[in-house]
């Protein structure tokens, strides 16, 4: 009787030990789990002359596959959630829809002709293309795959941006030296502003207040002031060893904390870094050939290069303002998202 008493309550101490231990374990890898999956993230890189998409897994920094698209790919947005990519193929005049988990062309949107770049409006149900030979921005409904209208604007058209507050679409024209200014709900051109030559790339800051606008024969970046249009701050680069008119901006990316802006500066071979607090330019970092575009990861720790004559991308590691890693794509990468939902 003494030993059945004994071995009752080992049994139940071993047994919660066990459970516990067990239960704990499942916890921890099923965390462990999820995590894993949340930290996997993967840039599409859009290939100009090969037709295709390199997809990169950004936690093992190489390419993991080409997807095939339309002719001459260039710009390229996610929707909100993640699950569809619409790419610019410009030669094929259309903006193809790609579904990310099958990795194929679902259908177009209607976007007239040669799309270069494209923007989401924050209600994700209208996107705006700018039709650079026609000096025009289609409005698109994407539900209905139609268009809603057509603006002019200036000569050549290229650079797009919505502002966060939905109010706001800005096109850059590359020929007439302008950011026009509409109305997203009148669809009304109700601002043009002056900028230096050739401008390209266009970003709203996440309070809507001001616009970065680049430059890229004029070598200069400036920012306006959205309220009034006009411009209240202008940058210029000077990278020793670079004649200046190879300083040539193109993309830009902001940091949400106001800390920083990146800019590309396109045959000088550097992306420019400006201290926003300061306003001034506070270093250049060596990147790869005729650097294009830029996109951050989710949490801003990673920026990805586009760097179309060299081929490849250029991982810059934000914290350490330092290039870490060049992965080789395909034929001159130009436009870069980056997903970061499984």
């Amino acid at each position: 009787m003494k030993k059945t008493l004994f071995l009752k309550p080992l049994f139940r101490t071993t047994f919660n030990l066990t459970f516990k231990v067990t239960f704990r374990f499942l916890i921890v890898t099923a965390l462990f789990s999820t995590a894993s999956v949340y930290a996997t993230e993967f840039a599409y890189v859009t290939n100009e002359k090969d037709d295709n998409i390199s997809v990169i897994d950004l936690k093992l920094n190489k390419v993991i596959k080409q997807i095939a698209v339309g002719q001459r790919p260039r710009g390229i947005i996610l929707n909100e959630e993640q699950t569809l990519a619409y790419v610019c193929a410009s030669e094929s005049d259309s903006i193809q829809i790609l579904d990310i988990k099958t990795e194929q062309i679902i259908g177009e949107l209607p976007s007239g002709e040669d799309p270069e770049t494209i923007a989401l409006h924050p209600n994700g149900k209208i996107i705006y293309t700018s039709n650079e030979d026609d000096a025009l921005l289609t409005v698109i409904d994407i539900d209905s795959a139609s268009v809603i209208t057509q603006v002019d604007v200036g000569v050549e058209p290229e650079g797009l941006a919505v502002s966060p507050d939905g109010k706001t679409v800005v096109v850059t024209s590359e020929t007439t030296n302008m950011v026009h200014w509409i109305d997203t709900k009148t669809h009304k051109n109700y601002a043009n502003t002056l900028v230096g030559s050739r401008p390209r790339s266009a970003k709203f800051t996440k309070d809507s207040k001001y616009l970065w606008v680049s430059s890229e024969i004029g070598g200069t970046v400036v920012i306006l002031d959205v309220a009034s249009q006009k411009i209240i701050k202008e940058f210029t680069f000077d990278i020793r060893g670079i004649h200046h008119d190879r300083v040539q901006p193109v993309g830009i990316e902001l940091t949400q904390d106001g800390r920083y802006a990146f800019v590309a500066l396109g045959p000088a071979n550097h992306v420019a870094v400006i201290d926003r607090k300061k306003m001034v330019v506070d270093k250049y970092l060596l990147v790869g050939r005729r650097v294009w575009q830029l996109a951050f990861n989710k949490d801003e720790s990673q920026l990805i290069t586009t760097n179309g004559i060299s081929g490849d991308v250029s991982v810059i590691d934000v914290e350490r303002m330092k290039v870490t890693k060049s992965i080789k794509v395909g034929r001159y990468p130009w436009g870069v998202v980056i997903r970061n939902k499984p």
